[in-house]
């Protein structure tokens, strides 16, 4: 099938939302409102019955008791939130297969949510990215590998930047009782339901501007061009199946390109209390990747994140991981990923991430070669200062370290090359 190629879509009014005052005092302040309706937390899109804060990426949860960040203001019915984080990096990457580059990153997110009496939930959600404005070859990052710049030869050794238009999704929530309901997500571009969110989106690594090498493994069908996902809701239990575009974006991360849905993942997660997340999910990915467009991909993850809150507005989140990818006929990989960020309170945030991937996209100008055992360890911090009520800058770095088997050892130039970001971040919430 010809791809076509779509124009951006605008879905209003989803645009970032200043706000004029408190979500609760202007819901006070609404004709007819009790004042207990300052009390009542924020519900869900998925499920009436459950906190927003669970809600991550897509249909993905986290635990409930993670921060709520956004900016919200009612307009009439409808809820109105927006988001915004934008990161001015400067990157080195060590050795012979590295580089130096600057780059931006990040997002903006706008969603609009409409409660109905019968418990019934409508919301739509729009997310874009300034990254395609880097160029299609990304930015340097050692050990990453994945889709292409010119579609002829694969990325190595360097980061894809997102589409423009991250996601453009709605999501209908439907009561059967207190503790059951149904919901359709679709979106286009959306989120499948596989994997834990997408690492931007969680807690535990969302501070850092530096994409994960097992992004391949966990969380890449993050930008998917045409999903609709089904889903039941039992208390602190959720099951959802999706039907998607297998294929990944190519390298004009400007256009939309929706195909036919040829592609299915399911995920069961379950919220054992409020500091507790976790999901196991399963993919089977036609045609992911351009350059190899005969192979199927088959996925599977599993994933627990625990986050707690801090006194003074802090937190403490973590997350561990573990992802298997199998192109082709081609051998079980296996991705492992722990990563942990502790915000002890204003205006410090500590971040890290170790993670250890089986991969065969490591030799250069080449499509399946040899497995590596690869890992990198990173750590770093960001200070931020506030610029008003919703707003705050931050000045922040991270180092890395790369390990590489023998096998690898002359082309990287040492058995652990090294990396650093140095970065200055622009956030509204």
């Amino acid at each position: 099938m010809t791809q076509m190629k779509t124009p951006l879509l605008v879905l209003a009014p989803l645009a970032l939302v200043p706000l004029s005052a408190p979500l609760a005092q202007q819901m006070m302040n609404m004709p007819g409102m009790a004042p207990m309706a300052m009390t009542q937390p924020m519900t869900g899109a998925l499920s009436s019955a459950t906190p927003m804060t669970r809600e991550a990426s897509g249909t993905s949860w986290q635990p409930d008791a993670s921060p709520h960040q956004g900016i919200e203001t009612m307009a009439g019915p409808w809820m109105l939130m927006g988001h915004a984080l934008l990161n001015g990096v400067y990157d080195w990457q060590g050795g012979p297969r590295g580089g130096r580059e600057a780059f931006a990153s990040g997002m903006v997110m706008g969603m609009a949510k409409r409660d109905f009496d019968d418990g019934d939930t409508l919301q739509f959600r729009a997310m874009y990215s300034p990254e395609p404005l880097m160029g299609p070859a990304g930015y340097p990052l050692l050990l990453a590998s994945g889709e292409t710049a010119n579609g002829h030869t694969p990325l190595i050794d360097r980061q894809h930047p997102h589409n423009l238009v991250m996601e453009q999704s709605a999501t209908y929530g439907h009561v059967l009782s207190a503790d059951d309901g149904l919901f359709l997500y679709a979106g286009l571009p959306g989120e499948p339901a596989f994997g834990p969110p997408a690492f931007m989106h969680r807690l535990s690594i969302m501070d850092s501007p530096e994409a994960p090498i097992s992004h391949h493994w966990l969380d890449s069908m993050h930008i998917t061009n045409g999903v609709v996902t089904a889903g039941w809701v039992h208390d602190d239990w959720k099951l959802e199946l999706s039907q998607f575009h297998g294929r990944e974006p190519d390298q004009d991360r400007y256009a939309i390109e929706p195909g036919a849905l040829d592609s299915t993942a399911a995920r069961l997660s379950w919220n054992p209390d409020a500091h507790w997340s976790l999901q196991t999910s399963w993919a089977h990915q036609v045609s992911p990747e351009q350059l190899q467009p005969t192979e199927n991909d088959e996925r599977v993850s599993v994933s627990a994140i625990y986050t707690v809150p801090l006194g003074g507005g802090g937190w403490w989140s973590s997350t561990a991981a573990w992802g298997r990818r199998q192109s082709g006929n081609g051998p079980w990989l296996d991705a492992y990923v722990l990563e942990s960020a502790i915000k002890p309170g204003e205006p410090w945030t500590i971040f890290g991430r170790f993670e250890n991937t089986a991969t065969d996209e490591l030799t250069q100008n080449a499509l399946n070669g040899p497995v590596e055992m690869v890992a990198k360890f990173s750590v770093g911090a960001i200070h931020d200062w506030k610029l008003g009520a919703h707003a705050k800058i931050g000045l922040g770095a991270l180092y890395a370290f790369n390990f590489v088997p023998d096998a690898l050892v002359a082309s990287y130039g040492s058995a652990d090359p090294k990396g650093a970001m140095g970065f200055v971040r622009l956030k509204f919430e």
